[in-house]
């Protein structure tokens, strides 16, 4: 079932690529350039529901304080990086051409998708230096929900401030021709598929680990006498 599960998903993917760079008619303005648009676009969607996966998790183990809950939120904010780190680095590529700059610190959906980058780093490194699972657990979470703060203003400042990104094309009538919107929905969804295998198989090395380091406490326990 795994297996089928990987093959299916990088059936979507394959698809969506030849949707992408062949299927979806070139834009006007931008040509060829404008079809990183799906893959941009789409993974900065993704990154945003992997990182509400993460704070439901980190909010789920500070509710019931069960290591299930903390496995998902490491689970959602590794994925998640991985997605944010395809959208920063695509952005810029596009942003050259497209407004003549690699890179504009004034502009708010830019420089807050990449202090999002720098939080979750941050949560990836705290949880690194912190060895006693419950403690790690607690601490992470708390810095979690504090990060997830980030989230909303990543997806809203297009709304909120004036920014060199263009308004939501998906939603504005006449944003993006009928098939280009095809392609990005397709892609998106492809996209999602991928996070959701990749979270599920983080998740699962989190339960592995666990339970191998609690086989070496119990064998260190029967190697001492059973506490004797």
């Amino acid at each position: 079932m795994q297996a089928l599960s990987s093959i299916g998903v990088a059936g979507l993917i394959g698809f969506a690529i030849y949707g992408a760079l062949i299927w979806a008619p070139t834009e006007k303005t931008m040509g060829f350039l404008q079809r990183i648009f799906y893959f941009h676009a789409a993974s900065g969607e993704v990154m945003i529901l992997a990182f509400c996966a993460a704070f439901i998790g980190n909010v789920g183990y500070l509710w019931r304080r069960k290591l299930e809950w903390d496995w998902l939120a490491t689970a959602g904010v590794e994925v998640g990086l991985i997605f944010n780190t395809i959208s920063l680095v695509t952005g810029p590529i596009w942003a050259k051409p497209a407004w003549g700059i690699w890179w504009d610190w004034s502009d708010a959906r830019l420089t807050s998708t990449f202090v999002l980058w720098i939080l979750y780093i941050g949560y990836v490194v705290l949880r690194r230096l912190i060895e006693n699972p419950e403690r790690r657990a607690v601490v992470s979470s708390v810095f979690g929900v504090f990060a997830f703060l980030d989230v909303p203003l990543v997806y809203f400042s297009i709304w909120w401030w004036r920014t060199q990104h263009p308004p939501p094309l998906i939603t504005k009538p006449g944003g993006l021709a009928p098939d280009m919107l095809k392609v990005f929905f397709f892609t998106m969804g492809a996209l999602t598929a991928l996070m959701a295998i990749l979270i599920r198989q983080r998740y699962k090395l989190e339960v592995v680990r666990h339970t191998v380091a609690e086989m070496q406490i119990e064998a260190e326990y029967r190697n001492d006498g059973g506490g004797l």
